[in-house]
């Protein structure tokens, strides 16, 4: 009797994920007006925003090839994402109310289950096609929730960098692309010193593009 094929091993992927030449991500103090904190993320995205297929494009043209690519890949086989509070919004402690909806307003860019770590949950929150769930967990268990709600197809962890470290350190990321754009910012959020920083853990390939920036694959070994 042959046997039928393997299940399909579902991941936790870090896809696109952009830092400066000196492993910042983004600035501190983030604010309202400054999602990014002092950091203008128009010096780490200007690739992105740069391509054809950047979804806030509003003039036709744009680039093509490795950078378009990534950009349409991005939601390929993603069931589910996870996010630090942070990323969700610049609120702070308990929640005073639940007017605070998320950065994207009514048509978030997720199209999937969002799960949001925060050591103050709230009701679930759906908007269009997404649906934030508040979760006062740690990653293992995050994961495990996110999974459960992907439909078998994978997990995005979207950031910020202290909940992609979380992560890093549980030992729960399968791949990572991380974009290095060729500034320096000083002073930050760090995913890290080096790239070779996770050698120890994960192969890595390491892929220049046309627009400058350079592309680190890491895969688990």
């Amino acid at each position: 009797m042959t046997a039928g094929p393997r299940p399909r091993t579902q991941l936790l992927k870090v896809q696109n994920f952009n830092v400066s030449a000196d492993g910042i991500a983004a600035g501190e103090d983030q604010t309202l007006e400054r999602p990014f904190g002092h950091v203008d993320p128009g010096r780490l995205f200007a690739w992105a925003g740069a391509t054809a297929s950047w979804p806030n494009r509003t003039d036709p043209g744009g680039s093509r090839g490795l950078d378009d690519h990534l950009v349409r890949d991005f939601h390929h086989n993603i069931g589910a994402e996870i996010m630090g509070r942070n990323k969700f919004g610049p609120v702070r402690g308990p929640w005073q109310d639940e007017e605070w909806k998320g950065w994207w307003g009514e048509e978030p860019p997720f199209h999937t289950p969002v799960f949001v770590l925060t050591h103050h949950p709230r009701p679930s929150l759906t908007l269009s096609d997404t649906t934030f769930h508040f979760l006062d967990a740690d990653p293992a268990t995050a994961l495990e929730r996110a999974k459960g709600a992907a439909d078998g197809k994978d997990v995005r962890l979207g950031g910020g960098v202290t909940t992609i470290r979380s992560f890093l350190d549980a030992g729960l990321v399968d791949t990572l692309h991380v974009v290095v754009s060729p500034v320096k910012l000083g002073t930050g959020l760090k995913l890290w010193d080096a790239p070779e920083d996770l050698t120890d853990r994960y192969h890595l390939d390491v892929v220049p593009s046309p627009s400058g920036v350079t592309r680190h694959l890491f895969w688990r070994k």
